[in-house]
């Protein structure tokens, strides 16, 4: 599966949106002789995330995880939840930390897009292995035959406004072209304050109310998808808010988990 963007014998070969057009083709070509593609990683030119820097993420082994919430080493007994998530199940590729936080800071507050095709690739991995080990009702906690589509956390109007794009629609989106499932753009946020300095309790106090979903879900499989979980106030707030409007059930995917 490819991560990132690689240099081809005859150029640069970018996977990114940008190589969907002659003319964009042509503007990634010289973008790169300008600005060589680099590892986030270890700076090496080539790749946005070279084979070596991708083997040392700390990968979560989806047998270990916590069907509920993501947490590496919960599969018997969960510090991190009391299995009371409204989510079907829970994966999440790797743990937050190191090389895993420098992919997120990049992709998101240092606007190098072209991350959404790493995180999606990794998150599809992961769900890959997650298919093979049981949710908590005894179904696999992943089947893209029993998923109807996929939607994101959004960000929030401030989050939007300061960055200029919604990272997780790019990753949404890139999710979808490589398992072949349908985009549900159906959630909106309010004005809510920044997470990253809120506690856990904060947290969820700080998100009660502000995702809604737009549209009615009736009977609608999802898989609910965002970069990092936390606490998890934020995936609790959005799948409820899915429930609510009738989806039948919501299953949640993070490339990171603190």
């Amino acid at each position: 599966m490819t991560f990132g963007i690689v240099a081809g014998g005859g150029g640069a070969v970018l996977l990114g949106p940008s190589g969907d057009t002659p003319g964009g083709r042509l503007a990634s070509v010289l973008a790169e002789l300008l600005w060589p593609t680099r590892c986030v990683g270890c700076d090496r030119p080539g790749e946005l995330l070279c084979a070596g820097c991708r083997r040392s993420l700390a990968w979560i082994d989806q047998r270990w995880a916590c069907p509920g919430c993501g947490a590496p080493f919960g599969h018997i007994t969960c510090t991190e939840c009391d299995h009371d998530w409204a989510s079907r199940a829970t994966v999440c590729a790797v743990r937050f930390g190191g090389l895993s936080a420098r992919l997120v800071t990049t992709f998101k507050d240092h606007h190098e897009r072209r991350l959404a095709r790493v995180l999606a690739a990794a998150m599809v991995v992961s769900l890959d292995e997650a298919s093979a080990w049981p949710s908590w009702s005894g179904t696999p906690r992943f089947d893209v035959a029993e998923t109807d589509a996929v939607c994101f956390v959004p960000a929030t109007g401030v989050a939007f406004a300061r960055r200029g794009f919604d990272h997780m629609e790019l990753v949404a989106r890139e999710l979808c072209r490589q398992t072949g499932l349908p985009l549900a753009d159906v959630l909106v946020r309010d004005s809510a304050r920044d997470q990253r300095s809120l506690g856990r309790r904060q947290r969820a106090v700080n998100l009660e109310g502000s995702v809604c979903a737009l549209d009615d879900l009736d009977g609608l499989r999802l898989l609910l998808v965002d970069d990092v979980i936390t606490t998890g106030a934020s995936m609790r707030a959005a799948t409820r808010a899915l429930l609510a409007r009738g989806a039948a059930s919501v299953t949640c995917c993070a490339f990171a988990r603190v």
